[in-house]
């Protein structure tokens, strides 16, 4: 989230420890394209947090160290069959140091939903809430610096589809937590419509006509019209809770 440079799922400082570890899992054949990567990922944040609060000390540690070469070897993620990522997450913000609202806001699960627009553009939203009434309604939180926004602002116009189990990486890619090469767009099947691309597998989705936005804490609340609603067929929810993506029980 910028130019915040906080990670739009958990709010923790980016590169995160989910982050990192997508990014470990994308690029564990291209150490170089890894630190290029990160290396460009660090000039763009530094120049943009100098101009809120003055540039950070501890950037270099925070982008580019933590992914190095250590003892003659990058950190390591196991693909092989059975192997488990350890509990204790060594990138975590010790306890006492967490902010309570943030704490709160964990604790609250939220359905995973996609955001796209005409352009096209896109933006994973755990934040959607949905108001019957004459007209139906729909609002979110979003991040104001997006792609998506500028996009949905431009079109007046945007779609919502509700995202299931097997849209997780689609999910952390639009969420800006997994690398996507060739574009956003370049991986899955999308149907095209007037108010945005929409994932051929999914359950349905909402097309809006954006009525208002205004700043909200530090987000952007946005206000829509919902114009019609497709739903192909039941399909089971894809869950954000305390900064992991979770399912209902079967």
């Amino acid at each position: 989230m910028r130019p915040l440079w906080r990670c739009r799922g958990c709010g923790a400082l980016w590169p995160c420890q989910p982050a990192r570890l997508a990014l470990l899992a994308e690029y564990r054949h291209d150490r170089v394209g890894l630190l290029v990567y990160l290396g460009s990922a660090m000039a763009e944040a530094g120049d943009q947090l100098a101009r809120l609060n003055g540039r950070p000390a501890d950037l270099h540690e925070r982008f580019l160290a933590w992914a190095r070469v250590r003892g003659g070897t990058m950190f390591h993620v196991n693909h092989e069959p059975g192997a488990e990522i350890h509990s204790t997450d060594p990138f975590a913000v010790p306890s006492g140091q967490r902010s309570p609202v943030r704490r709160l806001r964990g604790r609250l699960a939220a359905p995973v939903t996609l955001w796209t627009a005409p352009g096209p553009a896109g933006l994973t939203v755990s934040s959607t809430l949905v108001a019957e009434g004459e007209p139906d309604r729909l609002v979110g939180l979003i991040d104001a610096e997006s792609d998506f926004w500028a996009a949905a602002e431009e079109a007046g116009r945007f779609a919502v589809t509700p995202l299931g189990p097997p849209h997780r990486q689609l999910a952390d890619r639009f969420a800006g937590l997994f690398p996507s090469p060739g574009g956003l767009f370049a991986a899955d099947t999308w149907i095209e419509t007037p108010y945005g691309p929409v994932p051929a597998d999914a359950g349905g989705w909402a097309a809006c006509r954006l009525d208002t936005a205004r700043e909200y804490g530090w987000g952007l609340l946005v206000e829509a019209t919902i114009e019609a609603v497709d739903l192909a067929e039941e399909a089971a929810p894809l869950l954000h809770y305390r900064g992991r993506y979770h399912e209902l029980p079967s």
